[in-house]
C-alpha cells in the first residue's frame, strides 16, 4: 500500500489546498498537515510553501516530484499484480457495524473498496452490539465493528478508536462551571439512551455520576434521542461519533470526568484468512489513522 504521506503530498498537489485534498481523502485538514509534516521531517526540508490562495512546491519538492511520482506507479502496477496472484477479483465480504459506523465508515470504506475490486460483493448488517459480535462468532459475518466485547473467546479482536461519551443537553441547559457536566449538574434529571448503550462504558459513565435506572429512559435510536432532549424531556448520552451528522437544537457537553467507549474490529480466525477479508480489514485500519491519528476521537475542532 502506497504510504500515506507520499498519497497526500501527490493530491496536495493535484488539488491545490490542504481542504480540499482532505476533501478528496475524506479526512480532516489537520490529518493533512500532519502527514505533510511527517513527510517533511523525514526529508528534512519543505516540500511546498503554504500561502492564503493555496501551496506550491518549493524547489527542493520539485526535485522529488519525479521521484515520488514514480513510486506511485510502481506501487500501482505491483498492486494490480497482488491483485490477479490473491484473487480478489471476486468473492463477498460481509459486514456487521452499529448505527453510525454505518453512516460515517461504511460508505468510503465500500466506495474505496469497490474502485479496486469491482467484482467482490459487499453486503452490509446493522446490527447491535453484541448481535455483531456473535454473528462473528458464528460465522454469520465475516468482520463487525463493535463495541470492544468483554468476552472474546473463539474471535480476534483489535481496539481500532476510543469514542468519546457527551451529555447532550437542552439549549438552556447550564452547568454549574460554565463548561464541563458534573454531578452536582445532573440532580433529579432524567437520561434518554437506548437500550443496547447501557452496558460497558456508557454504564460506566452513568454510574460514575450516581445515575439510576430509575431516572433513565429508553429511545428507538440515536436521532430520536436528540430529538426528546430537544423537547426538554430530558439528557442524552452519546458518543462523538453519533454525533458527527446528527440534527437538532441541542447542547453537545464533555463531563467533567471523561469516559469513553472503545470500539473494536472483531474477526475469526478463519475469515481472516480470505484475501477478500484481509483487505478490507487493512482498509478499515487505514480510514481509523487516517481520520483519527491519535486513536481517539472527540469533538474538539481541528485547527484548519
Amino acid at each position: 500500500m502506497l504510504p500515506f504521506p507520499y498519497l497526500v503530498f501527490r493530491t496536495v498537489l493535484e488539488q491545490g489546498t490542504f481542504y480540499k485534498a482532505s476533501v478528496v481523502l475524506n479526512v480532516t485538514p489537520s490529518a493533512i498537515s500532519h502527514s505533510v509534516n511527517q513527510l517533511e521531517s523525514e526529508l528534512g526540508f519543505p516540500v511546498f510553501v503554504r500561502s492564503r490562495t493555496g501551496v506550491k512546491l518549493t524547489p527542493d519538492g520539485q526535485k522529488i516530484l519525479p521521484l515520488i511520482q514514480e513510486i506511485i506507479n510502481d506501487q500501482n502496477r505491483l498492486e494490480q499484480v497482488a491483485q490477479q496472484i490473491q484473487g480478489l477479483d471476486t468473492g463477498l465480504i460481509r459486514i456487521g457495524a452499529f448505527s453510525s459506523a454505518c453512516i460515517n465508515w461504511l460508505p468510503p470504506l465500500i466506495q474505496t473498496f469497490a474502485k479496486s475490486y469491482p467484482q467482490v460483493k459487499i453486503s452490509v448488517r446493522q446490527a447491535g452490539f453484541n448481535e455483531i459480535t456473535e454473528a462473528v462468532k458464528s460465522g454469520q459475518l465475516d468482520l463487525g465493528l463493535t463495541m470492544l466485547p468483554e468476552n472474546d473467546l473463539g474471535i480476534t479482536v483489535e481496539k481500532i478508536l476510543e469514542d468519546e461519551i457527551y451529555c447532550i443537553a437542552p439549549m438552556n441547559f447550564q452547568v454549574k462551571n460554565g463548561h464541563s457536566v458534573s454531578e452536582e449538574d445532573l440532580v433529579n434529571y432524567n437520561f434518554i439512551l437506548q437500550q443496547s448503550d447501557y452496558d460497558l462504558d456508557t454504564k460506566a459513565a452513568l454510574d460514575h455520576y450516581s445515575i439510576k435506572s430509575t431516572a433513565i429512559q429508553f429511545s428507538i435510536d440515536d436521532q430520536s434521542i436528540v430529538a426528546m432532549v430537544e423537547a426538554g424531556l430530558g439528557l442524552g448520552i452519546l458518543p462523538a461519533l453519533a454525533l458527527q451528522k446528527m440534527q437538532g437544537e441541542v447542547q453537545i457537553l464533555p463531563f467533567s470526568t471523561p469516559f469513553y467507549r472503545k470500539i473494536a474490529l472483531v474477526t475469526s480466525s478463519q475469515q481472516r484468512l480470505a484475501p477478500s477479508t484481509r483487505q478490507m480489514i487493512k482498509n478499515v485500519h487505514e480510514l481509523i489513522q487516517q481520520q483519527y491519528p491519535t486513536g481517539r476521537l472527540t469533538m474538539v475542532k481541528a485547527d484548519k
